[in-house]
């Protein structure tokens, strides 16, 4: 009897031992039950210290801010709030370049094609948003199509952002400021495709400057390769169109430690992508369990228990959520989830930050959709002796260099990191690099390629940092 009794309390101690996340939802104010949708990371208050924005569809639009061991919410202004438009995706970048990060919200109150309500663009001024769009002059160029998710490129490298708009049955959209007035470019830069538009993301995958990504529902994905500030479409040549699927989580990563971008892309009930570049071609190099079909929503790459490998995050639509480990050679290995699994979760959305600033990352997912559900929020159980580097990339005009390539190079790796530039399905991750470092690693450096291809390379003399690097 003592025996059986010691081995299930082993047992038990294992399986406690073997949990990954632990939930922090209790420390989220009045976290009633709503439909939420994307998640972006911003600072929207200039305090310096960054805030998730979480969408409402029908409810308000939040701004969670950690204060006194909670995570509250600071807006008071209706604008941003805008209870009664369906918010589902979000992006955050400096358009204009005043190192304020502009909001774009994208609302969709119908499924495809036209819609009733433009989407909002929010700019401060004294302290007060307002909306870009709600401008005479930019009233004639407002968009009333449908659409999913937005990101943000600097096609030129010259820190000015255009906002790349993801439709769903009518033309993408491509937003930037001419002389204050908000015009759609889509048109000269060979972008106003007319798809199933669901996730896009951007950065350094090609070339030096920032090409697209966008996964497509009911069509074939786009690569759009940056070519002096317009774009070719590349995807078939490539072989990332991927034309029966129908695309969703998307996320570029490192996947073989060896300091390039490659592209994580999950398939709604289809065959999810690991595609790594080899010989001018990706290639699915995925195992079967990770390649797995699911009702994916939202996919992140980061490391959330600081053992300097990176893990995927898949969030699912009323199924489990998974989560693997990316080892060495591309291999992913599960890891079993109790906490954070939400087998009965309407997942829609999520996003990561170091929210409290103590070097371990935040994990914030949004659920929703056909049944109101509280957010959720998650941390992982990390070893007391780990350690982390965190690198905050900042342009020429203040703003988070969303788009820039941050890599770190020592003994044992060459690991590249996107500052993201949104909108892999809806949300936008925070603007750092956050890295947990391996054991016996050593000999640090960063290097940082900036959206005009430019690189600086630094020196790193101590680790449980974020340091700030600005363009020159």
């Amino acid at each position: 009897m003592k025996f059986f009794i010691i081995f299930f309390l082993l047992i038990s101690i294992n399986n406690l031992r073997a949990e990954f996340f632990e939930d922090l939802s209790k420390i989220i104010d009045d976290n009633n039950k709503r439909l939420s949708y994307g998640i972006s990371v911003s600072d929207v208050d200039l305090d310096g210290n960054y805030e998730f924005i979480v969408t409402g569809f029908g409810y308000p639009n939040l701004a969670l801010s950690f204060k006194n061991g909670k995570l509250k919410n600071i807006n008071q202004q209706d604008i941003f709030s805008d209870p009664f438009r369906r918010t589902i995706g979000v992006a955050a970048c400096d358009i204009d370049r005043d190192g304020f990060e502009e909001i774009y919200f994208l609302n969709t109150d119908t499924y495809s094609g036209v819609k009733r309500y433009s989407d909002r663009l929010i700019d401060i001024k004294d302290n007060n948003y307002f909306d870009l769009f709600e401008l005479e002059n930019n009233r004639k160029n407002l968009n009333l199509t449908a659409g999913r998710s937005v990101v943000c490129v600097d096609r030129k490298g010259n820190g000015k952002y255009g906002i790349y708009v993801a439709n769903y049955g009518g033309p993408t959209r491509f937003y930037e400021i001419e002389s204050d007035e908000i015009k759609d470019n889509a048109v000269d830069l060979n972008l106003d495709n007319v798809t199933g538009g669901r996730a896009v993301v951007s950065g350094h995958i090609l070339t030096d400057r920032s090409d697209i990504f966008a996964a497509n529902e009911r069509g074939a994905n786009y690569l759009f390769k940056n070519k002096n500030g317009k774009f070719e479409d590349v995807a078939f040549e490539y072989r990332v169109d991927d034309v029966i699927q129908n695309g969703r989580g998307t996320a570029l990563s490192d996947i073989y430690y060896r300091g390039r971008l490659d592209i994580l892309s999950g398939n709604w009930l289809g065959y999810h992508r690991a595609y790594v570049l080899k010989d001018d071609q990706f290639k699915d190099i995925g195992n079967k369990k990770f390649d797995k079909p699911s009702r994916i929503r939202t996919i992140i790459s980061a490391d959330f228990d600081n053992d300097g490998f990176d893990e995927v995050f898949m969030n699912n639509i009323a199924e489990p959520n998974r989560l693997f480990k990316i080892k060495e050679n591309g291999k992913f290995e599960e890891i079993k989830l109790n906490t954070g699994m939400e087998a009965d979760g309407y997942g829609t959305g999520a996003a990561v930050a170091d929210i409290d600033n103590d070097g371990i990352l935040e994990l914030l997912v949004a659920r929703g959709e056909s049944k109101e559900q509280s957010l959720t929020l998650y941390k992982a159980k990390v070893n007391k002796h780990s350690k982390y580097l965190r690198i905050k990339p900042i342009n020429k005009f203040g703003a988070p260099a969303r788009g820039a390539t941050v890599t770190l190079l020592t003994n044992q790796r060459k690991h590249s990191k996107t500052i993201d530039a949104g909108s892999g399905y809806l949300c936008q991750m925070e603007p750092v690099a956050h890295y947990g470092i391996r054991k016996n690693e050593k000999d640090f450096k960063v290097e940082i390629k900036w959206t005009n291809g430019k690189k600086n390379l630094i020196e790193i003399n101590s680790l449980n940092q974020t340091v700030t690097i600005k363009q020159k």
